[in-house]
């Protein structure tokens, strides 16, 4: 999915966008705003690469992080509401991974987690492994994936 089909999308339904990134630190943003035009749907981008980013700019709760990890479906919901919550947006996505290299059996190099928070509805995540594919390739697939649920979630009727 593109961002300029993004961007399409959300003119057309008022929508705001903002973007809650660790992995990625601001890919995901950059993406958007390289479209012209973008400054209409894109209120802003948070990066919070370290845990202490997460609680300040997010308000991620500390005990969250403690009991699940950083990479987590629980912390990318709550980046994601975060997110939400601290903008004028009225959709937030947020990522939260482990680009590489290293990792764990427990959480492998290429998983990422993503959240989706939007006005009126129910907070979502998922947990996408990637694979060791590359700390590049993971972070490229990271922002072609929160692009593709931003999308969805604006084609939805």
């Amino acid at each position: 999915m593109s961002a300029a089909r993004l961007l399409e999308l959300a003119k057309a339904r008022g929508v705001m966008i903002a973007t809650a990134e660790s992995c990625t630190a601001g890919l995901i943003s950059g993406a958007i705003t390289e479209v012209a035009g973008s400054s209409a749907i894109f209120d802003r981008g948070f990066v919070t690469y370290t845990n202490q980013a997460k609680i300040e700019m997010l308000a991620v709760h500390p005990r969250t992080i403690q009991a699940v990890g950083a990479v987590s479906e629980e912390v990318a919901r709550e980046m994601a509401d975060g997110a939400l919550n601290r903008s004028a947006a009225h959709l937030a996505v947020a990522v939260t991974g482990i680009a590489g290299p290293g990792g764990s059996e427990h959480k492998p190099e290429g998983r990422v987690c993503f959240g989706l928070a939007q006005t009126g509805r129910k907070t979502v995540a998922e947990t996408v492994d990637f694979g060791a594919i590359g700390r590049a390739e993971v972070r490229a697939a990271t922002v072609a994936h929160a692009l593709e649920l931003l999308v969805e979630r604006l084609s939805e009727a």
